[in-house]
């Protein structure tokens, strides 16, 4: 999470990213990265170990980079993840000369401390989407936005993952200055149970893809009487963090769930899954979105305003409707014998053409 005054700065900020990097794909180059879920055949027990067959097993993700996707950060990180019935577990190691923390009281700013962050957009429409941040202190921050800060949203802190289990190693000393430590270790059970939005319902997604991303906020440090704290400049103010990711956003913004990466819970062994070909169609919808906040939503009449606007996909080329409605508008694409639909505020669905 950025270290923002205010959601009003948040908010310029991301209009200010979709002006900078409305010519590509949401400023990203690439798409976003993926990465495949094995089963857990045996229990797995959380000590931040990850000493199980399974884990061993499992394959490591890419090491992270910037959030921009440029810069390559100091220190390592990298994850893996399993899943069974009734849990999607991760294990997260991160290199980091100077172990330290001091926040210990749950839902608090979280990453105010060096963290890690888990973002979770199961239905991957960028509304109603989870956040989750953890300190070397094993304190946790849970919450659950309505919508993105680029809209009028809620920000839900009292959503708490019932029954979460978390457990960290040091590998070094925690709050030792005095030594050079190699990091820390983050392993975790997140309960499918936590993201069910009905009673009963079976959300484990199996053979299925969530949308997810991870972060990890880094910060300069400086020493007050032997205790770390984060570094300030001459005037006193502490200096930015270093936001360093799994799949790049393209812009300094994590909140933009339709760029996070795709994560595929498979219950056969398999190697290799790539991207549904029909993703193509949201990554075009997004990229006209960001062209219509760019104008405010205003002067623009007709698709044909717009820069880009058709798509070539199976071999057809696909021009996108611009309706206005009384509550706003809505741009859509007709392929699969379905209406691919995103609306002012947003949201992402695909409707059974009529």
């Amino acid at each position: 999470m950025m270290n923002l005054k205010n959601k009003k700065m948040y908010k310029i900020l991301t209009i200010l990213s979709g002006i900078l990097f409305c010519g590509t794909i949401w400023g990203q180059k690439k798409a976003p990265l993926t990465y495949i879920v094995n089963r857990a055949e045996s229990v797995i027990k959380i000590d931040g170990k990850a000493t199980e067959l399974d884990w061993n097993k499992a394959k490591w993700s890419e090491e992270f980079i910037d959030i921009e996707g440029v810069k390559k950060p100091k220190y390592k990180t990298r994850f893996k993840m399993l899943w069974d019935e009734k849990y999607m577990y991760y294990f997260v190691k991160m290199e980091e000369p100077h172990v330290w923390g001091n926040l210990r009281q749950r839902d608090t700013v979280i990453y105010h401390n060096n963290d890690f962050e888990i973002f979770w957009d199961p239905d991957g429409d960028t509304h109603n989407y989870y956040e989750f941040e953890i300190n070397v202190l094993n304190t946790i921050w849970d919450l659950m936005l309505t919508k993105p800060y680029r809209e009028k949203n809620a920000t839900i802190d009292s959503w708490d993952i019932q029954g979460v289990k978390s457990a960290i190693v040091v590998n070094g000393t925690l709050n030792n200055p005095k030594d050079i430590d190699k990091g820390w270790q983050l392993e975790l059970a997140i309960p499918w149970a936590a993201f069910r939005t009905s009673y009963g319902q079976n959300n484990v997604p199996v053979n299925k893809f969530w949308r997810i991303n991870f972060s990890r906020v880094n910060w300069d440090f400086e020493l007050h009487n032997g205790t770390y704290d984060r570094k300030k400049d001459a005037k006193g103010k502490h200096l930015p963090e270093y936001n360093w990711v799994w799949s790049p956003q393209g812009v300094i913004n994590m909140h933009q769930p339709e760029t996070w990466g795709y994560v595929y819970f498979t219950d056969k062994p398999i190697t290799h899954w790539e991207i549904p070909q029909e993703e193509q169609i949201r990554w075009h919808l997004y990229k006209l979105y960001r062209q219509m906040k760019r104008n405010h939503n205003k002067c623009i009449k007709s698709i044909s305003q717009l820069k880009n606007v058709t798509l070539t996909y199976n071999g057809k080329i696909l021009t996108p409707v611009l309706e206005y409605h009384k509550m706003g508008w809505n741009i859509y694409i007709t392929a699969n014998s379905k209406n691919y639909v995103i609306r002012e505020d947003g949201k992402f669905d695909v409707l059974n053409k009529q």
